[in-house]
């Protein structure tokens, strides 16, 4: 895994006309429930925001790609939720960890819509909230709505420490 982060890390280093589209699919791979439970795209990201304050990378691009591949990841992790219903759970990786689903599912049906939001912020909640959301039927516009609130302070909390520590490190 380390190996990924460094490659990943060098490669935004490098060519940094692809750090947004990277950062779009590591946000992706992130918010993604098939994805995220196997890519350590969180300790790049925040790597990634390091990178910004150090190297002049804009910081409105980055953030606005991360929030983009956020809100795209939980997006098809909801409506593959929605389309395929209880099939969903038994692919992998769900497969490997039903008690996970369950809880998402638990989480959701406790705190409904804000359950998105939140869920968004701790680890493995962040891949099944948005198929428990699915599974549970949740209405396609609350469900954006909270997509999209919770995308747009998920990658300002996850780019922002590093880009605002590193310039004011070197500032």
């Amino acid at each position: 895994m380390n190996d990924i982060v460094q490659a990943t890390i060098g490669l935004v280093q490098t060519h940094r006309d692809w750090a947004a589209p990277i950062v779009f699919v590591l946000a992706f791979c992130e918010s993604f429930a098939f994805i995220s439970l196997v890519v350590p795209a969180t300790v790049i990201l925040f790597a990634v925001g390091g990178l910004i304050g150090a190297s002049g990378i804009k910081f409105w691009s980055i953030w606005l790609a991360a929030v983009l591949g956020a809100i795209a990841g939980d997006w098809l992790a909801y409506d593959l939720a929605m389309r395929f219903e209880d099939k969903i759970v038994r692919m992998w990786p769900l497969s490997r960890d039903p008690a996970l689903v369950k809880r998402g599912i638990m989480f959701f049906e406790r705190w409904g819509t804000f359950s998105v939001f939140i869920g968004r912020f701790f680890g493995p909640l962040r891949a099944v909230v948005p198929i428990a959301a699915g599974l549970c039927q949740m209405p396609w516009l609350k469900f954006q709505l909270s997509n999209v609130a919770s995308a747009l302070l998920w990658a300002t909390g996850i780019l922002a420490p590093g880009a605002l520590g590193m310039r004011w490190l070197m500032g």
